[in-house]
């Protein structure tokens, strides 16, 4: 009688509403382990869950504080294409087989993606535009600038060592799966124990009262945009070492798995209010989803479709929420 009294009393403490994203993975993955059966369980399989979804998870983790500052960034995925297929240019003119080229290749990555980053970003605080049409616009500008400067085809890299970077692994995990925990260790400290952590989730939730609070409110809406630029500069050099090359219609729908991440994982579109750890576990579940469709047969073709259904489903949940 006692042990069903104090079940009672757990279940009463216990507040479902800040447990619903981990309470959604647990019931996904059982899914997942009986639609699979036996294939998903198999160690081969997760580790390649973790890895096909790093990259986007990569984007996603800057994202999540582009949604909490009150913006949007549509344009990663063809960020990641230009920002890749720049960095193999750039990594040829070395010649094969230099390792200061490797070296170099990867600081340019990651700061030509950070200034892509804040050319978005500076239009947007600047001159007061949507984040949505802005970043809608460069989307289009970038997929369209590396399709000029590859004539349509395969940009490939001369230089074999750049292929390593993309097929290292550690413990048993690939290098990608590594570098997405460890961004997301690093932006949930930026977060959730720095000043502009806390300036970010102010100007996401009310911009006026930022700006009263003395809050240098076009800084704190830039600072995100140059993050996730950074992150789409990692994404891009992630992806194109594991190929060696880049096609100029890759990372297409980047943004779309990248947003239905963040969402997924509880960050209010309104802005204001998200977590890292949130983000990590909606790239988990989109990964699972999607490796879940695969071993049951489902068309790929209907993949889109369904992550579709699970951002109205998340929004849904957000706004049932908000009003409770």
């Amino acid at each position: 009688m006692s042990d069903s009294k104090n079940i009672g009393a757990f279940f009463k403490r216990f507040k479902f509403k800040e447990h619903t994203i981990g309470i959604a993975l647990i019931v996904l993955f059982l899914l997942a382990v009986v639609v699979g059966w036996p294939n998903f369980t198999k160690t081969r399989n997760l580790t390649n869950v973790l890895r096909q979804i790093s990259y986007t998870g990569v984007i996603a983790l800057g994202m999540t504080l582009v949604i909490i500052s009150g913006g949007i960034d549509l344009s990663v995925g063809s960020m990641a294409c230009f920002v890749g297929g720049i960095t193999i240019y750039f990594l040829n003119l070395f010649g094969p087989n230099s390792m200061i080229g490797v070296v170099l290749a990867v600081i340019f990555s990651i700061v030509f993606g950070g200034i892509c980053g804040f050319l978005n970003g500076i239009i947007i605080t600047q001159f007061r535009l949507a984040p949505f049409i802005v970043t809608l616009a460069t989307m289009s500008i970038f997929r369209s600038l590396i399709q000029y400067f590859s004539n349509a085809g395969n940009i490939l890299s001369v230089n074999l060592m750049y292929g390593k970077i993309g097929m290292a692994n550690f413990l048993g995990l690939s290098l990608p799966v590594w570098i997405f925990f460890i961004v997301a260790a690093i932006l949930y400290v930026v977060l959730n124990k720095t000043r502009m952590g806390r300036y970010i989730c102010a100007t996401g939730s009310n911009e006026q009262v930022a700006k009263y609070s003395a809050i240098k409110v076009k800084t704190v809406k830039l600072v995100p945009y140059i993050i996730t630029g950074i992150t789409v500069g990692l994404a891009a050099l992630l992806w194109t070492s594991r190929l060696n090359c880049i096609n100029p219609s890759d990372c297409s729908g980047y943004e779309m798995d990248a947003i239905a991440a963040v969402v997924i994982g509880g960050t209010l579109m309104s802005g204001g209010k998200g977590t890292i750890g949130g983000t990590v576990i909606g790239a988990i579940m989109l990964g699972i989803i999607n490796n879940m469709l695969v071993l049951g047969g489902i068309s790929a073709f209907l993949q889109p479709a369904v992550k579709g259904c699970v951002i109205i489903i998340a929004v849904l949940l957000q706004y049932n929420n908000g009003k409770n």
